[in-house]
């Protein structure tokens, strides 16, 4: 071989090595979950919201994929969050309901959070908002896979300002780390200040991957809004306060393209269940499905969802597959790599629906729990089966104005019935006497459900729920 030759094959070993090696150091992507409190199925203008505009918020559709038929985990908050941050049912892990200062339990030391399985794998982790998985220091974010925290550790009406409850709520804490910095904090700046806290985080973090969850603690009542917005939707101040919302994913996605990071970003965004409707003006909608927050409807559970990754998700892609809040771990584990949990999970990867594919089907059923461990409907994606049970009804009642809640039914004995999706997403048209044979295999989904998780309207027990972390 004369000298030429060796010299270009030395120069093309030379390339191949080098492309070995950028593709093997190919940076992880940076996951951002954010994670609104009672926003409703049409608050956004992209879902038929009308006073005020989402842009910034719509434009994830635009770039992205906007899945039509997202469930909550639950349609309340703590079980909701366990759920998203678990890929469990919130009642396999002892998750019901809405914990608040007097709680003795919280998210257990045996569960494996979104943020501990990152860690694992060299991310560095950020929660900024809302916690709501029990308040004592052992059950806070810091001790749950993230670095950073700084947040309320439940719902903000859970203080002196709670428009029913009296002198029952002490002052509401602001927690940075695990020592609370602050007590009864403006929450007109909720907003704002959190934002401000994740984009110092990512900032600081942008040079290695990291996990960012940012749960604001708004549209929850009691609502708020900083100066920037107040008074600046024709929908009064709902409007406002989602217009401060869309205006903190601008400025998220702002400092994404700043830093070069626009590609290699996945930003996941998503309510914990629907609006609390009986607040009336500052509620939400559900875009005319039935009920609200707190009810097996789909008004309770079933939200927008909205995922962005340039280059990776294909834009402008609506996904009707029927997924959940309980997918985003398993899903985020087959991105990035990550083992799953030890312990048994209920989430299905997502990741094919993301990228496109429709030809995938992994989330073949759905539970619908509430209260304690009630099983109250089941559903295959197309078609729901709601069984007898008592629950909360707002029909029937005027909702409230400017932050006084009107009255609702907590005790209404619901008939049950079998629903179709496709044609009645409002569930107003009872067919069960029509589809016996959609019936059974609805009932088939019930009873695998009732023997794993069990059913306190039945009586079951379940076989492999597990217990809530509890004060040591």
């Amino acid at each position: 071989m004369n000298s030429i030759n060796l010299y270009l094959v030395t120069l093309i070993l030379f390339f191949l090595c080098q492309t070995t090696r950028a593709g093997s150091s190919k940076r992880a992507v940076n996951i951002i979950l954010v994670y609104l409190d009672d926003m409703g199925y049409g608050d956004l203008t992209i879902t038929g919201a009308t006073g005020y505009s989402t842009p910034h918020i719509d434009r994830m559709a635009s770039e992205g994929v906007f899945f039509s038929h997202y469930y909550s985990p639950q349609a309340v908050c703590s079980a909701s969050r366990a759920g998203l941050l678990t890929g469990c049912y919130p009642n396999r892990i002892g998750f019901s309901g809405a914990l608040d200062h007097s709680s003795k339990t919280g998210i257990s030391n045996e569960e494996e959070t979104i943020a501990q399985m990152l860690k694992k794998e060299g991310y560095a982790t950020g929660a900024f908002g809302k916690w709501h998985l029990g308040c004592q220091e052992q059950f806070l974010p810091q001790n749950h896979g993230f670095d950073e925290f700084l947040g309320i550790p439940y719902s903000h009406d859970m203080s002196p300002n709670h428009p029913t409850a009296g002198k029952y709520y002490p002052p509401l804490p602001l927690i940075e780390g695990n020592q609370v910095v602050k007590t009864n904090p403006d929450n007109t700046q909720f907003t704002t200040q959190f934002t401000e806290s994740a984009i110092g985080f990512i900032k600081k973090n942008y040079k290695k991957p990291f996990f960012l969850y940012l749960a604001h603690p708004l549209p929850h009542v009691p609502l708020a809004v900083s100066d920037k917005f107040n008074g600046k939707s024709r929908q009064g101040l709902y409007g406002d306060v989602m217009m401060e919302i869309d205006w903190s994913m601008g400025q998220i996605f702002m400092t994404l393209k700043e830093l070069g990071l626009d590609s290699n970003t996945l930003v996941i965004f998503t309510s914990d269940n629907g609006p609390w409707i009986n607040y009336g003006n500052h509620a939400g909608s559900t875009g005319g499905l039935r009920e609200g927050k707190g009810t097996s409807f789909e008004g309770g559970q079933r939200v927008p969802c909205l995922m962005r990754w340039k280059g990776t998700i294909p834009e402008g892609f609506i996904c009707n597959k029927l997924i959940s809040g309980i997918d985003i771990l398993p899903t985020l584990a087959a991105i990035t790599g990550a083992p799953l949990p030890v312990k048994r999970i209920d989430g299905v990867n997502i990741f094919p629906l993301m990228k496109g594919d429709e030809t995938v089907n992994p989330r073949k059923s759905f539970y619908y729990y509430y209260r304690l461990n009630s099983l109250e409907a089941v559903s295959n994606g197309d078609w729901k089966l709601i069984f007898p049970h008592t629950g909360r009804t707002y029909e029937g009642f005027k909702p409230g104005k400017d932050g006084l809640p009107g009255p609702v039914n907590e005790n209404f004995r619901f008939p049950g019935g079998l629903y179709d999706l496709r044609r009645d997403p409002g569930e107003r048209y009872n067919v069960i006497e029509l589809y016996p044979d959609i019936v059974a295999e609805l009932e088939k989904i019930a009873k695998d459900a009732r023997q794993d998780l069990g059913d306190d309207i039945t009586g079951d027990q379940g076989a492999n729920r597990r217990q809530p972390g509890r004060i040591e």
